[in-house]
């Protein structure tokens, strides 16, 4: 038996990383039984991840293969890849779509929203939000920029954000990528309201 918690729960480090090598050290001197803890925060999906490490410990050493590619569950903080539009991609966007739904993106370390003849960016999501509140006529507030529109673009902006400053990818309206512990995000689409002055 080894004690792996003793090294998760005392050292200041996200666990899913050292589950992995304690594992493959595990599997490799042929140690058949771990005792970890899940009790500090940090560690607290440890068995879990256990569970996936020692799978994929085993899989490696009997096939002979790298323990790379074959379990993505334990790739949390920083996705394997990241795939942005170049900026340029969004200027034309924003030149050839004909409505004034707002498209929310990650590229260049910045938040960008783009719509018809409209392109904004900023690594702050809040000063873009101040951008695109000044974005209407006469420097004003868009028309179709109403609370519920604002709520909905911050949380996109917000997971923009995070997935900028992490390395992780961005897709409007899409869960980000935790590994095993994503939540995957109902979808709230905007639904039109009825203007009150058009009531029959």
């Amino acid at each position: 038996m080894m004690g792996i918690g003793n090294l998760t729960e005392l050292t200041d480090a996200d666990s899913a990383a050292i589950n992995v090598v304690l594992l493959g050290f595990c599997e490799e001197l042929g140690i058949r039984s771990v005792l970890t803890t899940q009790v500090i925060n940090w560690a607290r999906s440890s068995v879990r991840e256990c569970d996936l490490a020692r799978r994929l410990a085993h899989h490696s050493i009997r096939h002979r293969v790298l323990p790379k590619h074959l379990e993505p569950r334990l790739v949390m903080l920083r996705d394997p890849a990241v795939i942005e539009p170049p900026a340029e991609d969004l200027d034309r966007l924003a030149r050839e779509i004909k409505d004034a739904n707002y498209r929310v993106f990650v590229s260049g370390g910045e938040v960008h929203i783009v719509s018809h003849d409209l392109h904004l960016h900023n690594a702050d999501p809040f000063l873009l939000f101040d951008q695109l509140r000044q974005s209407g006529p006469d420097g004003g507030l868009p028309k179709n920029l109403d609370a519920a529109h604002s709520f909905y673009l911050g949380y996109e902006m917000c997971k923009a954000a995070t997935a900028a400053a992490l390395g992780k990818q961005y897709q409007q309206d899409e869960s980000l990528d935790w590994g095993l512990l994503t939540r995957e995000e109902s979808r709230h689409y905007l639904r039109a309201r009825p203007n009150p002055s058009e009531a029959p």
